[in-house]
């Protein structure tokens, strides 16, 4: 059967103020952030987003719980997303917890959801995504053995770090430049000049994935409406080792409001890929298994993410005002 790894990346960003720094504030943080509006915004994606689709997520995974098909999830839950919700909305840190054990994943991320990976000196990094597994550990009970960068930024170093760090596979995007005629369905291996550290490279499938992230709710898609039937006909109709689906969770009632139908897709997902026999779902430790078909080589100058157009980490660093504070961030 053909695993699909169903993940999602859960995260919201401390907000600088807009207003100049607050000299009276009580905290430094409160001198540069707008606490006020980062309540105000994670209130409301709670209500639109994380309570909705987790309460679906959780119902389903509680009803496939020991069958020998289940439907399990895959959560990368940011430092600052976990930080906010314990402060706002603790409830969702619980329900998180009620996943049963044997249907929920968590995947690492550097802990601020910084570029500190793209430094020279990967010293920032691995404490970085070291402090976010021990958090996920203390808070969800599961050491990650499967971790992304943030934006899925990657390159060979990165992956090195990682490894380093005792990572057992790194989720990334399947970039054609770097895959030429292969397919992001196959699980890879960094080039055996980087080997001095193991590490396999699992690949978002970018086509299937943003079907859903950017197409669901567009009237312009020849496929509008879709439908989780006819979704999981397509996850049917491929081939490989795996399809990795890699989202941000916002995608269900934020980028696409529930007045979309995108909930009704996400709970009668599992029901519609359970159907089809030569699938089943997977975590995304439990791929790290499987023996690698490949080398995926990302070299320095090729780095890659799962952003724009390009792929590369020219959304971060591609203008002059980025690449300065690129470099003083790293004095």
């Amino acid at each position: 059967m053909l695993p699909v790894t169903l993940s999602f990346e859960v995260h919201q960003p401390h907000r600088l103020r807009t207003d100049g720094v607050k000299e009276d504030a009580s905290t430094l943080k409160g001198r540069y952030f707008d606490e006020e509006f980062n309540e105000e915004v994670f209130k409301d994606v709670a209500e639109n987003c994380y309570f909705p689709a987790t309460e679906r997520l959780l119902r389903q995974a509680e009803r496939f719980e020991g069958r020998d098909r289940q439907f399990k999830i895959n959560f990368s839950v940011s430092s600052s997303w976990i930080e906010q919700a314990e402060k706002y909305h603790p409830e969702l840190i619980d329900m998180l917890n009620r996943f049963p054990d044997s249907t929920v994943d968590f995947i690492g991320q550097a802990h601020y959801h910084s570029l500190a990976g793209l430094f020279k000196d990967k010293k920032e990094y691995r404490n970085q995504i070291r402090t976010h597994r021990s958090l996920v550990k203390q808070k969800f009970g599961v050491k990650p053995q499967v971790t992304t960068n943030t934006e899925l930024i990657y390159n060979n170093e990165i992956g090195s770090a990682a490894a380093k760090e005792g990572y057992e596979a790194m989720i990334t995007e399947g970039v054609p430049r770097v895959l030429g005629w292969r397919s992001p369905n196959y699980i890879y291996r960094q080039p055996e000049f980087m080997r001095d550290t193991e590490l396999k490279i699992l690949l978002r499938n970018r086509q299937l994935t943003d079907d859903i992230g950017y197409r669901f709710s567009a009237e312009w898609w020849s496929e509008h409406p879709l439908t989780a039937e006819k979704y999981a006909s397509w996850l049917s109709n491929c081939s490989g080792q795996a399809l990795n689906l890699f989202m941000d969770y916002e995608t269900f009632g934020e980028h696409h409001w529930q007045g979309t139908g995108i909930m009704w897709f996400l709970e009668d997902l599992p029901n519609q890929v359970l159907s089809h026999d030569n699938l089943k779902f997977s975590k995304v430790r439990e791929l790290t298994e499987k023996e690698s078909v490949g080398e995926f080589d990302a070299f320095e100058h090729n780095t890659v993410s799962w952003a724009d157009q390009e792929m590369d980490e020219t959304a971060w660093l591609g203008n002059p005002t980025q690449k300065m504070l690129f470099r003083n961030s790293k004095k």
